[in-house]
């Protein structure tokens, strides 16, 4: 049986034209009238925690949801929505949590220091589906 060296297959080759943010795409040569043209344009983020952990080290819940007391009495919950406490050390719990934490003591769960608030932000009341 001989070997038979085929010749490699060309890819097809695209112009590529340089893109413009005119909102008019598909623009040919000179003088041509642009192919489509974009009449609405919806943008889409992404959000992500600032922090580096999304876990209440309190109640072991997510931060994104309400803590385990919140869940099992949502009449207790704040009329305002659930929240979270963010401690100048850095380490985040939900604010029932770390409330119901200070109670007792004055320093953080996690590391000991001091606990002063360095701030509280609301999270979005907690629908499960089901």
């Amino acid at each position: 049986m001989e070997d038979k060296v085929m010749p490699e297959a060309e890819a097809p080759r695209a112009e590529i034209k340089s893109w413009n943010t005119s909102g008019l795409g598909g623009m040919g040569e000179k003088g041509e009238e642009p192919r489509f043209q974009i009449k609405k344009w919806s943008a889409i983020a992404l959000w992500g925690w600032d922090i580096c952990t999304d876990t209440c080290a309190i109640c072991r819940n997510k931060l994104y949801e309400p803590s385990i007391e919140a869940q099992a009495n949502p009449q207790l919950a704040d009329v305002n929505g659930y929240s979270i406490a963010f401690g100048c050390c850095g380490h985040v719990f939900h604010m029932d949590c770390i409330s119901r934490w200070l109670k007792t003591r004055s320093v953080c769960p996690l590391c000991n220091q001091e606990w002063e608030f360095a701030k509280v932000e609301k999270i979005a009341a907690f629908n499960p589906i089901g």
